[in-house]
């Protein structure tokens, strides 16, 4: 590493210096200098450990924290979580360092960045007309989703949100020595509150606690970055004479399923969907209510110094403002007028009477209508630059955001779809027998009722809990969209789809909420099949082949703008068939879902349903999608941002405006002409079935062929306490029961990752590239090196793994390995683990020609080198904790200490879930 770098690394390794000091003076001010000196005991012997493989060192490492009371356990693994978490405010903080530094020294544009993408459309021929026709059709919508590796409370994150902030204000001015004094001492108190904050949830989330974390995101990043995100390319874009002042259409919203997705979750009701959608609206209503009062006191503009459109004035003499020290200032008397407006809405929304003689806005295009005046006049009238400011702003947010703040997707399991259909049909038609038929039949008779004008449920039959439940949530998805918009529950997400009848059960129902309307051609929400196991993506283009041969389908369709959306699962066929066969798989899905599409002569639009961690899915966006293959992405795509992934992304705005940089700059990219191309050369996608075959083999031989894998599974990881102990709303497993099959695969992943060893993003690549070197020889191994330099698909594959690899520490592993029972089970599948993790890597290097992981990524290198040390003790200590728990240790410490384990190994892997 040359000396200019290391330069530039200065200012990381400061901050990071600065608040561990800071950390270290409150533990010692707060605990006491005992305290201090044990904490500091057990940092000094794990960094050497972690440096020098001290053997010694890691051995008087686990007596320490073997020795340690309960309450010394829970001061020192809340002492490393925090400085794991302020470290990872420290690596943000430089990367936007860094990012500005690029911008003022003028260097050439970075991949991923808007200027770069822009660069390529105008080198691909893409003029101004070209680009309006691009965004027209474009939507890039991110999705966030709740789950339970996102643990950490609002108030540590407020917290530590001002903690980035005053490091930022350390970069960007010279300040005096008071001013530096006071800046720190602002600094000391925020660590300090953070040591006094408690750091977990006494008690299980509700819905409801996930739905206000999700909103602290929008107010710390989305309402202020999106807009901003919208003005910056629209200034961009507005280089070219041929743009001028073309506004952007609405091309990129943030969703969520936090409160609709209830597949596996039996909370998400009906109620509990109409408070989150009441919760949201609440949000961005005084959102803009907030923002049209402060333009307000901003726009104080006279008549006698300025004019007005006959439009604008014609708003102000309408206004309730007719105080004669404002009858000049027609743009304050207008946003009078509009703020009681907006205030008559707010109030009806919170369910009361509105006050006043003002009606609410029936719909944001009413809002938008009335701003829009306003900024016509000051274009007509010398204001140009006035309406560029926090006008354009609001008018941004008004169109992105409407009065439902964001799109609220309905996700359910197609099994109960199923069932519920089966009661409905068996109380008009008794005998029916409707999960006793075959799949054409079920076809056959669900379009015959869908056909059918008359109702098929009743309100003065009785139903069963779950059949009340699902009808009663359509309803409120309907009554939604009647008040806030179709636009508030835009989609309905079939979990677990095997069949078109799967997708035609989900119709029937949003039939009998009024959703769908046959007679008239109307649907009013997107019918979206999910696959998620290898089977299912196996099948689907012959699914989807077969639902839009379907004559009443296609109609429907074209009442959708002739788009089909299709989401793939990426944990699920993880968790089915391993890491290698699940991207392999995922991708010939893509493409046979492209072609089906294409042969139909609908749009498609995909949606990922990827996770934070590899083995999710996880891993960079910008490599992500331009790995896509030809004609995937067309302008269009949606992905969900899950657990500890949204903070991490999202929770400080810079850093979340970068990602949404990204998510615009890649789909660009991967929509140009010269993206679709021809496709791979003949011969990758050939080896890539051979390494798929043998991975997925190798997986499922350990996973579930393997006697005893379970029970090592269960004792070697923390799965038993994720399961048992308060994390997400969530259950962790769709049955109660021990089985492999049955688990979710956000616990399952979760748990590799806190052990360290990290089994989903890697295993079985190792042994599909020995058996493609014996059947190939050196010929082999020159393929997969060239399939690394031109394939992007291959090269993202390896990317996601090296990044993963590097994560894994087998000797950590070793120590949850030694919580196995059974030693001859444990040595044998340890010992698998090992060599499989060992012939990966050894793979891994030979094809990209790295000497050591992560050598083409000095960036996570160096944070993996900053953070692992003080994240090491954390997994060792959760180690003798779980052995103290699972051999009756139950006391309140314990149970605490386990669970700040959790929060803080997840806080430090940062994409662990």
């Amino acid at each position: 590493m040359d000396s200019d770098y290391l330069d530039k690394d200065l200012p990381l390794k400061e901050d990071i210096r600065l608040l561990g000091r800071l950390l270290g003076d409150t533990v010692r001010e707060q605990e006491g200098p005992e305290v201090y000196h044990l904490i500091e005991r057990i940092r000094q012997r794990s960094v050497r450990f972690r440096r020098a493989q001290d053997a010694g060192a890691g051995e008087a490492l686990r007596t320490l924290l073997a020795d340690l009371s309960p309450g010394q356990a829970i001061l020192v693994v809340r002492a490393f979580s925090y400085f794991s978490q302020l470290a990872n405010l420290a690596e943000d903080q430089h990367h936007i360092r860094r990012s500005r530094a690029h911008r003022m020294d003028h260097t050439p544009s970075r991949p991923s960045s808007l200027d770069h993408a822009l660069e390529r459309a105008a080198a691909a021929g893409l003029d101004a007309e070209r680009l309006r026709a691009f965004f027209a059709g474009a939507l890039i919508r991110p999705v966030l989703t709740a789950h339970p590796t996102e643990v950490q409370r609002k108030s540590i994150l407020n917290a530590q949100m001002v903690i980035a902030r005053l490091l930022d204000e350390r970069d960007r001015g010279v300040c005096t020595p008071r001013e530096a004094e006071l800046r720190d001492e602002h600094l000391q108190r925020q660590v300090l509150l953070l040591w006094q904050t408690r750091m977990l949830r006494p008690e299980r989330p509700a819905v409801a606690d996930e739905v206000s974390s999700a909103l602290s995101t929008f107010d710390r990043t989305f309402l202020r970055e999106v807009p901003a995100l919208y003005a910056d390319l629209e200034d961009r874009l507005g280089r070219d004479p041929a743009w001028g002042d073309t506004e952007l259409p609405p091309f990129f919203r943030v969703a969520s399923w936090i409160g609709g997705d209830r597949d596996g979750n039996p909370f998400v009701t009906a109620e509990v969907l109409r408070q989150t959608l009441r919760t949201q609206s609440r949000a961005i209503l005084g959102h803009l209510l907030r923002e049209t009062r402060a333009l307000a006191e901003e726009l104080s503009l006279s008549l006698q110094v300025s004019k007005a459109t006959p439009e604008l004035l014609d708003l102000a003499g309408r206004s309730p403002d007719q105080a004669p020290r404002h009858a000049d200032e027609a743009y304050r008397r207008a946003l009078s007028l509009i703020f009681e407006r907006l205030s008559a809405t707010h109030r009806m929304d919170a369910a009361a009477e509105p006050a006043g003689s003002q009606e609410p806005y029936a719909s944001p295009a009413q809002l938008l209508a009335d701003l829009d005046i306003l900024d016509r006049s000051l274009r007509a009238h010398g204001g140009r630059h006035l309406a560029r400011g926090r006008l354009r702003e609001l008018r941004r947010a008004v169109s992105v955001f409407g009065f439902h703040l964001a799109p609220l997707d309905l996700r359910q399991s197609s099994d109960v779809h199923a069932r519920v259909v089966a009661e409905l049909l068996e109380a008009v038609r008794p005998g029916t027998g409707y999960l006793g038929l075959g799949e054409a039949e079920r076809v056959a008779l669900l379009a015959s009722e869908l056909e059918s004008p008359r109702p098929l449920a009743s309100p003065y039959l009785a139903y069963g809990e779950e059949t009340r439940g699902e009808l009663a949530l359509f309803q409120a998805a309907a009554e939604a969209q009647r008040q806030l918009g179709p636009e508030a529950v835009p989609s309905c997400i079939v979990s677990h789809t095997e069949g078109v009848s799967d997708l035609l059960e989900a119709a029937v129902m949003l039939r009998e909420a009024g959703i769908l309307r046959p007679a008239e051609g109307r649907l009013d929400i997107h019918l979206i099949p999910l696959f998620e196991t290898i089977e299912d993506l196996q099948r689907c283009g012959g699914i989807l082949d077969e639902l839009l041969a379907l004559p009443l389908y296609r109609r429907l369709l074209e009442d959708r703008g002739g788009v089909q959306e299709v989401m793939l699962g990426y944990s699920d066929s993880n968790k089915d068939g391993g890491f290698i066969t699940s991207r392999w798989e995922l991708y010939k899905a893509e493409t046979r879902l492209v072609e089906v599409a294409s042969r139909h002569q609908v749009r498609l639009r995909l949606f990922h349903g990827r996770g934070g961690s590899v083995g999710r899915g996880g891993g960079p966006s910008y490599e992500a999608i331009l790995a896509q293959p030809p004609g995937a992405v067309q302008g269009q795509i949606r992905l969900t941002e899950q657990g500890e992934v949204i903070a991490a992304k999202y929770g400080h705005p810079a850093v979340g405006r970068r990602n949404l940089e990204v998510l615009v700059a890649a789909t660009l990219e991967a929509s140009l002409p010269d993206a679709d191309g021809a496709g791979p050369d003949p011969r990758f996608p050939e080896a890539m079935d051979e390494l798929s075959a043998e991975a997925c083999r190798a997986y499922r031989d350990l996973v579930y062929g393997t006697e005893g894998f379970e029970r090592f599974f269960w004792e070697s990881t923390p799965i038993a306490e994720i399961a048992r102990l308060n994390i997400g709303s969530r259950p962790a497993a769709r049955k109660a029961s021990r089985a492999i099959t049955d688990l979710r695969a956000i616990p399952w992943v979760f748990s590799w990752s806190q052990c360290r060893v990290m089994l989903p993003g890697w295993y079985g690549f190792g042994a599909a590239v020995g058996a493609f070197e014996r059947e190939h020889g050196e010929a082999g191994l020159a393929l997969l090196r060239e399939m690394h330099a031109r394939w992007p698909t291959f090269r993202s594959l390896l990317s996601s793994m090296d990044m993963v690899l590097a994560k894994v520490d087998l000797g950590i592993a070793s120590r949850y390995a030694g919580l196995v029972g059974d030693t001859a089970l444990r040595d044998r599948i340890f010992g698998r683990l090992r060599a499989e993790c060992e012939a990966s890597i050894a793979a891994l290097k030979a094809i990209t020609g790295q000497r050591e992981l992560l050598e083409d990524n000095p960036t996570l290198r160096r944070s993996i080198q900053h953070r692992f040390p003080y994240l090491d003790p954390l997994n060792h200590l959760q180690v003798e904790l779980m052995r103290r728990y699972r051999a009756g240790d139950r006391a309140d410490a314990t149970v605490r200490s386990i669970l700040l384990t959790i929060n803080g190994i997840a806080a430090g892997l940062r994409n662990s879930g």
